[in-house]
């Protein structure tokens, strides 16, 4: 049997180490053994025990550490509760606009179907909205969340409801040809009509006076008494197709129609007549319509993806066809349209998923409010202009705040591209747009709507001093064929 060879000398400092070792090791395991005859045993045991000597070695301290841990001050032991965290603000959410565009606004579930109809009531704290789930809700606007549900029995899909200026009483219309009237306060139903026909489109008027509602079959228009339910007017045959819309003036004295025939009628119900008919409006179906606050000017949206503003006061229209056209604001047929009380703002919703805001005195979109993951079926702005609600095919609706749209980059820019300059008009006190390469730009004081009365007035004067005759009740214009 041959002979290990002998064993390498060590070095000074891996005797200290090993030192070190066995005086741990003689305390932990071996506390009866002789330190000489230890440290004699530990010299003749072979390299890897010695070198579990020193990894238990290195245990024990770690182990030692640990528990002394805790005596440090400064020392955050991982076995003590972590410490308390203050509760971090809410996220808030924001919608898939551009990068530029970025619009704050709060996202409203409550139904289970398409959000068919949507309106602002009680100086702007609250809103209504209905749905093709057979639901009427009323929501505060400040908090978003549901006031009162109305007991809308039997759960027909509810395609309108609209509400008095007073924001005393609700109409809807709803798929079971039923046009029903409610107390906002109380939820209470006051009386229900029941029609033979399909019933398109229903409105009570500001005052509370009057509902009309447009009827499919007999493509009519019925205004009735909101009190007693009698019928005020009722105008068969009004359209060659099928009404889409229908709507009050704010004094409650005209009822504009709109039709799937590209017409627009207004009605006026002192004089049980029709004031005007302008033919092919559009060129296609109409799908809605809405007056501004002074009545004089009338907006239609269509499915030709436009807009169109009609001055329907001094009846200009009958010469150049609208005073207004709205195009490259939607790239779907638009579905609803709703001014602003100061009338400088214009709201549309298309069926491209989309709510385009619009500088009316200037007539171009401002912006474009995308989120909705499908239809926008309906719009509403505050009177205040600081909130825009939009209501959709998704089954929700969208509160958007638009306080301020004019400071944020894309829109700015938008103007500087167009070069316009912001002026305040001196008889409405509007604010007002101008291109600032117009060599007239200075001596242009009033907003293009009083610049538009001014100009329908001298017309009117200028006629009666003629002698001409005024125009006759009906009439197409022939600019707009």
């Amino acid at each position: 049997m041959a002979s290990q060879p002998p064993s390498a000398p060590l070095c000074s400092e891996s005797l200290d180490d090993d030192l070190k070792t066995v005086s741990e090791l003689r305390r932990v395991k071996l506390p009866s053994m002789p330190s000489s005859d230890l440290e004699h045993l530990f010299r003749k045991l072979p390299a890897v025990i010695r070198a579990y000597g020193r990894f238990k070695l290195l245990t024990l301290e770690a182990r030692q550490n640990r528990l002394l841990a805790p005596l440090d001050p400064l020392e955050v032991s991982k076995d003590s509760p972590p410490p308390e965290e203050h509760p971090k603000s809410e996220k808030k959410f924001w919608g898939d606009q551009e990068t530029l565009s970025k619009i704050p606004f709060k996202i409203l579930r409550g139904h289970k179907d398409l959000v068919s109809s949507c309106s602002f009531c009680a100086d702007d704290t609250k809103f209504l909205s209905c749905s093709h789930d057979g639901t009427l809700k009323l929501w505060d606007a400040v908090d978003g969340f549901v006031i009162r549900d109305f007991d809308h029995k039997p759960k027909a899909p509810v395609l309108e409801c609209s509400v008095t200026a007073d924001s005393r009483r609700i109409i809807t219309a709803s798929y079971d040809k039923a046009v029903k009237a409610w107390d906002l306060e109380t939820g209470k139903l006051l009386w229900k009509i029941n029609y033979e026909t399909f019933i398109a489109s229903c409105k009570v008027s500001p005052d509370g006076k009057y509902v009309v509602s447009a009827l499919d079959v007999d493509r009519a228009i019925c205004i009735m008494d909101a009190e007693n339910t009698t019928t005020v007017s009722y105008i068969k045959n009004h359209h060659n197709r099928s009404l889409t819309a229908c709507c009050f003036d704010p004094d409650s004295q005209k009822v504009a129609s709109v039709s799937l025939d590209k017409s627009i009628k207004i009605w006026d119900i002192t004089s049980q007549a029709t004031l005007l008919t302008i033919t092919k409006a559009h060129f296609g179906a109409i799908s809605n319509c809405c007056f501004t606050f002074s009545g004089h000017f009338l907006c239609t949206s269509s499915w030709d993806k436009t807009l169109k503003i009609w001055n329907v006061h001094t009846g200009e229209f009958r010469n150049s066809g609208a005073c207004a056209t709205l195009m490259k604001g939607h790239e779907g047929s638009v579905s609803s349209c709703h001014f602003s009380r100061d009338t400088s703002v214009l709201v549309s919703g298309g069926f491209d998923r989309t709510v385009a805001i619009w500088d009316v005195g200037e007539g171009y979109r401002k912006l474009s409010l995308k989120g909705h993951s499908d239809w926008v079926t309906d719009v509403a702005i505050s009177n205040n202009k600081k909130w825009v609600l939009s209501a959709s095919k998704d089954k929700t609706m969208r509160l958007w705040n638009i306080e301020e749209i004019d400071e944020i980059p894309l829109v700015i820019k938008c103007k500087k591209a167009l070069g316009l300059k912001v002026k305040q008009c001196e008889v409405c006190d509007r604010p007002f747009c101008n291109y600032e390469s117009d060599i007239f730009s200075e001596t242009v004081t009033k907003c293009v709507f009083c610049r538009m009365d001014a100009k329908g007035s001298l017309t009117e004067v200028s006629s009666s001093l003629g002698g001409e005759d005024s125009p006759s009740q009906e009439c197409s214009p022939t600019a707009n064929d």
